[in-house]
């Protein structure tokens, strides 16, 4: 019968191990990293009324001081295409209705008053849960209208 060991020397013992330590400290660091899901909504603060009028101003938006309406709506829990083109418009502006489905969340629409080439009805409407706006648009009253996210169209 033969028997071999091997005692490796205390130096490349300590330098091994520091290398395997360094290398699941790199690989922690990365997967962690990767697993951090980007921030798909961006919620602000919009739980006064004055609140919601200094964020529409942030994109240019001038609007009458009170809402015209408000009232709450629930978000359905499976998207038909109106709603899936509607988090379309919310996803091109960092927002994402996904995690509000099932929710009963506050509509406040806004008169806005300073939208370029148009004589008719444009609303400002905010999407607010908890006190955060969730989303919302820009949009005409008109039949043959359009919708858009909060930045004005160039």
């Amino acid at each position: 019968m033969f028997i071999f060991s091997v005692r490796p020397k205390r130096k490349i013992l300590f330098w091994g191990c520091l290398a395997i330590f360094l290398l699941i400290l790199i690989i922690c660091a990365f997967s962690c990293r990767s697993q951090t899901q980007p921030q798909t909504s961006i919620p602000t603060d919009g739980s006064d009324n004055q609140k919601r009028i200094a964020f529409l101003a942030q994109y240019g938006w001038e609007v009458e001081e009170e809402p015209i309406e408000c009232k709450d709506i629930a978000i359905p829990m499976t998207f038909g295409d109106v709603y899936q083109q509607y988090n379309e418009i919310q996803i091109k502006q960092g927002y994402d209705l996904e995690a509000y489905r099932g929710k009963t969340v506050k509509h406040y629409s806004y008169a806005v008053t300073n939208y370029p080439d148009t004589s008719h009805s444009v609303r400002a409407n905010l999407l607010i849960y908890e006190g955060e706006i969730i989303g919302g648009d820009i949009c005409s009253l008109n039949i043959d209208g359009f919708m858009h996210g909060f930045a004005k169209d160039k």
